[in-house]
């Protein structure tokens, strides 16, 4: 038997001689994730930090080009630390700058070049300050000196078991300094004037930390209750003002400026320490307050 011919498929309708031929449709099916409408929120947050980051840049700009040098430098010297350790360790000797700042003048000592011509300073004038209280300045001086006067006495080994014989008390009239005599201790010799080679140290490293600060300073002398006969020639009004102008005398010589004392007094047992006890050692004391810049 012959084969069956194959057969052919149907063909479909000619076009005829004048129709362009006949394309195929091509269906493309695209798939979307279901987060790709969203595009994430990356970029916002971005966009944010740069938006306030430059706000901070025009700020500061403005503020460089609406103050004066003196201005720059008085909020420097406010904001900045004042102790030498703390100066040393925050100057930013290792940065771009040497420790400086792009408008000042001259450098602080720094590790990097090891020389520097700006002194330690301290706020000086309020009034430079636009707007600052007066009181929170010398506030902010006074916690500044305490700081630096305990340092000075803790590092020093004769003087360091006295550091409880200060005491710092703040008043109407400033930031008091009180030396206190304990029943180990007295800055005087008995009814004299004479200072004790301690109490002359101790004396001499508050000056030299009250020397760097503009506040006047005012001395008492205390004594205790301890009477004196009726003939002797010497009384407590007599004797706390002749240790007060001893005090003086020592302020002076380790650098106190003599124009910066205001007042010198003595005030016998009438301001007691231990007002329960008139006798008590702690009432033989000399106080040295540094003013209050407003009272002037």
């Amino acid at each position: 038997m012959n084969a069956a011919p194959p057969r052919r498929p149907k063909a479909g309708p000619k076009a005829g001689s004048n129709e362009p031929p006949v394309r195929p449709i091509i269906v493309r099916k695209i798939i979307q994730a279901p987060h790709a409408a969203h595009h994430g929120g990356a970029w916002k947050v971005a966009y944010a930090d740069f938006v306030t980051a430059m706000m901070a840049f025009f700020l500061l700009m403005w503020l460089l080009g609406a103050t004066t040098e003196k201005q720059r430098k008085s909020i420097a010297d406010y904001f900045s630390p004042t102790l030498i350790e703390m100066r040393q360790n925050s100057s930013g000797s290792d940065g771009m700058f040497g420790g400086d700042s792009i408008t000042s003048k001259d450098n602080y000592v720094s590790r990097a070049s090891g020389v520097g011509s700006r002194s330690l300073e301290l706020p000086k004038d309020v009034s430079e300050v636009g707007g600052t209280d007066p009181k929170v300045v010398d506030r902010r001086r006074f916690e500044d000196l305490k700081r630096a006067l305990q340092v000075r006495i803790d590092s020093k080994p004769g003087l360091k078991r006295l550091a409880e014989n200060i005491r710092f008390t703040e008043t109407r009239e400033g930031l008091r300094i009180d030396i206190v005599d304990e029943a180990d201790f007295s800055m005087f010799a008995t009814a004299t004037d004479r200072l004790s080679p301690d109490a002359r140290d101790l004396i001499a490293e508050v000056a030299r930390v009250a020397a760097d600060v503009p506040n006047d300073l005012i001395v008492r002398g205390h004594t205790d209750a301890q009477p004196y006969a009726a003939t002797a020639p010497m009384n407590n009004w007599l004797l706390s003002t002749a240790r007060a102008e001893a005090t003086r005398q020592a302020l002076l010589i380790a650098g106190v400026a003599g124009p910066r004392f205001a007042r010198i007094e003595g005030v016998a047992d009438r301001e007691p320490y231990v007002p329960g006890d008139r006798l008590d050692p702690r009432n033989r004391r000399m106080s040295i307050t540094l003013g209050w810049t407003v009272a002037r």
